[in-house]
């Protein structure tokens, strides 16, 4: 038996050598995924500044946070510049900690209220009441376009979901946050790989 995870180990340790000359490309795709993530959200709170700025104060209807004209600014700043930086893989590691932090603080004061999934599905784990009783109120939408819309039409690009707004999304960006943060921005695929070969030399 002692024999047999030897080999296993031995064997793991031969597909990892060989796999070496790609080891950039992880980082890569994880860099590639994320830029049109915080690009698109970036983009659009610069866009309407002002109604995330008072979104991100008003505890009435919003999130109720301190400062928030700073705390709108640096989100935004945040995503724009990170999804900048990601696409060229510049200051990897250092733009992931700014955006790891945006995501904890959407998690927690946007998200956390809804459990864990996005999109609601009573039959994934961690359903929460709030997607069990999704179930009814997407049977009920259907039905009344089935009755009085087109509904083959209105499902020719998907099924209707219903939005839980949940912490997954949020959550699952930080994992490849902190994933970049250990790995950098990849090997022969990002600037800061050529910039520190430049500086070794």
């Amino acid at each position: 038996m002692v024999d047999f995870f030897s080999r296993i180990h031995q064997l793991q340790n031969a597909i990892g050598n060989a796999l070496t000359p790609l080891n950039g490309l992880p980082s890569l795709a994880l860099r590639l995924y994320l830029v049109p993530v915080f690009w698109m959200a970036g983009s659009s709170k610069m866009m309407h500044f002002a109604d995330t700025a008072q979104w991100f104060g008003n505890s009435d209807w919003g999130l109720g946070l301190p400062a928030p004209y700073l705390m709108a600014f640096l989100a935004t700043a945040a995503e724009v510049v990170g999804a900048i930086f990601l696409l060229i893989g510049f200051a990897t590691r250092w733009i992931s900690i700014p955006l790891a932090i945006t995501m904890i603080v959407a998690a927690t004061t946007v998200h956390w209220s809804n459990g864990w999934q996005a999109i609601a599905d009573a039959s994934a784990p961690f359903a929460n009441e709030r997607v069990a009783e999704s179930v009814d109120k997407l049977a009920a939408a259907r039905s009344l376009l089935e009755t009085h819309g087109n509904y083959d039409w209105l499902t020719s690009s998907g099924n209707f979901v219903v939005l839980n707004n949940g912490i997954e999304f949020s959550v699952t960006y930080l994992l490849m946050l902190l994933a970049l943060l250990v790995m950098g921005g990849g090997r022969y695929v990002s600037v800061d790989y050529w910039l520190g070969r430049a500086t070794e030399k």
